[in-house]
């Protein structure tokens, strides 16, 4: 017997409702772009919430009209949820984390407000609620499909028994370790539960002081470096992908044949390895204290943790042996209490390392700039005593008012800001080393052309190479023109680059450059599995805080004592 008309008209808005409702919890990403990607899976959200309307409506009856807007709009929050967490691995490479990301929100918001007119962020916010009031409104007529089959008798067992089956068939694949992704849509309880897992542990930091592991052994001393200053440039979003994505390098290749004929014009030589970076995409601070402290931060607990203790670090083990150490950081537009941390002799931030030029966007400073200014103002032969007065010195022995004695040896710590994603805006290259410190360097011009250059969150590759041939740029010219001679530069990249760069499921991989004039030293980190050029091996060495105890034993007059990566 055919079905009546009002059944059938019953039966096809259920299921189109159903349709649409697991079509919006279960899209993926299309890769790399922003906008979600239609994938035939089934939603175990969806399905758990339809059997809780079947026994609501069993045990309170039919849903009220303002019980299914409560509904419609969870659900809307749980679509949301779910385009976070399919969207943003997919761009920055990593899963979110509500903790720290959300601390960082609003600076990401000002960032992405320089590429942006007025108009078209008002066109944007207004875009985006009309999109939210368009989604609840079509959430709010599934979900109100749904609860009136839920409420009809004959449906309540169908419905149970399909979202049942729906549930143990998710739980018997994860059980057995089966592949559940081409299946189902990765449940929005789940990533809610995880990140309220975060948020306990990061208000409460007890369970953290027992994952604190030991540090390196900070008991050598750094004789043979000879006195030679020492430089850790961060290379921000420097990553292996430079070294393994075709189209990166034949890009960069020839910027990397430049910086070799520097180096070897200049007598220095190089050693390069490829350690495994504690983050991806973002979150930088995580491989500065992995690098300086020898300490897994891969955890942000465990690096909020690591603020909150005396450990030694780099700096600190460079300032015992009579260096004055320094953090060059033209990043830091706010106060940095955490820098406490650190006991840099000097910091630098955005506001005094002499920058008197235009702004270049968020991060304002060129670069190729703040190279320029530490280069005036910390690493030419000039004596300290003058420059070190009332820098505030923890060590007052290294304090002189003799003007004629030796000059005290400098370790810099320097995170470049340029390669930053979204990459833009990228400033000029000056040939020019004196013109960099005029107040006139750039014009309007130089920064309005830098500023409306296309910027793209979803196809940043082409502004990545741009700002990657930027930096190799400035760091050839100085190494070949003004850098000490003497001078150890570790060139180290923080992290890879956003997933929009990289693709899925890229390595945690980043390179690291050892560039010197000492054989002795070099030749010790080849010994413990570095490589000479600027071509490191295709396997990493191991984590980025095993790198610290290798570099300690390395700077050690002591050679009868050495190390490897810590597993």
């Amino acid at each position: 017997m055919p079905c009546p008309p009002a059944t059938l008209q019953s039966v096809v808005r259920l299921l189109l409702a159903l349709i649409v409702l697991n079509a919006l919890l279960a899209f993926g990403n299309l890769w790399p772009s922003a906008w979600p990607r239609p994938e035939v899976r089934l939603s175990v959200d969806l399905f758990a919430g339809v059997i809780s309307l079947v026994l609501w409506t069993r045990w309170r009856g039919a849903v009220s009209a303002r019980g299914i807007g409560v509904v419609a709009a969870l659900a809307s929050l749980w679509v949301l949820l779910h385009y976070i967490d399919v969207t943003i691995p997919a761009l920055l490479g990593r899963p979110v984390n509500a903790w720290w990301d959300g601390q960082h929100l609003w600076q990401l918001a000002r960032m992405g407000g320089e590429f942006a007119a007025v108009w078209q962020i008002a066109a944007a916010v207004l875009a985006a609620c009309a999109g939210l009031a368009l989604l609840f409104a079509l959430v709010r007529a599934c979900v109100r499909a749904v609860a009136m089959a839920a409420a009809t008798p004959r449906w309540q067992a169908p419905l149970a028994a399909l979202g049942t089956a729906v549930l143990l068939t998710h739980g018997a694949a994860s059980l057995t370790g089966h592949d559940v992704k081409r299946l189902f849509a990765p449940p929005v309880g789940t990533m809610v539960a995880q990140q309220a897992s975060l948020l306990s542990r990061a208000l409460s930091r007890t369970a953290g002081g027992q994952q604190l592991g030991p540090g390196p052994a900070f008991d050598r001393d750094v004789a043979a470096l000879g006195g030679a200053d020492v430089l850790v440039l961060f290379a921000e979003a420097y990553g292996a992908i430079t070294l393994d994505r075709p189209e990166l390098v034949t890009a960069l290749a020839e910027r990397r044949r430049s910086l070799q004929r520097a180096l070897d014009a200049g007598g220095r030589q190089v050693v390069s390895a490829r350690v495994t970076s504690p983050t991806f995409g973002g979150a930088s601070w995580l491989a500065h204290a992995a690098m300086l402290s020898g300490i897994d931060t891969q955890d942000p607990d465990d690096y909020a943790l690591l603020l909150t203790t005396q450990r030694p670090t780099l700096v600190s083990h460079f300032a015992q042996h009579g260096y004055r150490t320094i953090g060059w950081m033209p990043g830091l537009q706010r106060p940095w209490p955490e820098g406490a941390f650190y006991g840099f002799d000097r910091l630098a931030d955005a506001d005094n390392t002499g920058y008197a030029g235009l702004p270049f966007g968020y991060w304002r400073i060129p670069d190729q700039v703040s190279i320029a200014l530490l280069q005036q103002q910390e690493l030419q032969g000039a004596t300290h005593a003058a420059r070190d007065a009332g820098d505030g010195l923890r060590n007052v022995s290294l304090r002189s008012a003799d003007a004629t004695a030796p000059r005290t040896p400098r370790f810099i710590v320097f995170p470049t800001l340029t390669t930053h994603a979204p990459f833009r805006p990228v400033p000029p290259y000056l040939a020019d080393p004196q013109r960099l410190l005029a107040a006139d360097a750039f014009s309007d011009d130089d920064v309005n052309r830098a500023l409306t250059a296309p910027v793209s969150w979803t196809d940043p590759t082409p502004a990545y190479i741009d700002a990657m041939h930027y930096q190799f740029d400035w760091l050839t010219r100085w190494l070949r023109e003004e850098a000490p001679h003497n001078m150890l530069l570790i060139v180290i990249g923080d992290h890879q680059p956003i997933g929009g760069v990289t693709g899925p499921d890229a390595s945690w991989d980043v390179p690291v450059h050892v560039i010197g004039t000492d054989e002795a030293v070099l030749a010790r980190l080849e010994a413990a599995g570095f490589r000479r050029g600027l071509q490191p091996d295709a396997t990493a060495l191991g984590p980025m805080h095993g790198l610290t105890q290798m570099l300690i034993d390395a700077f050690a007059g002591d050679l009868s004592r050495r190390s490897a990566l810590m597993p």
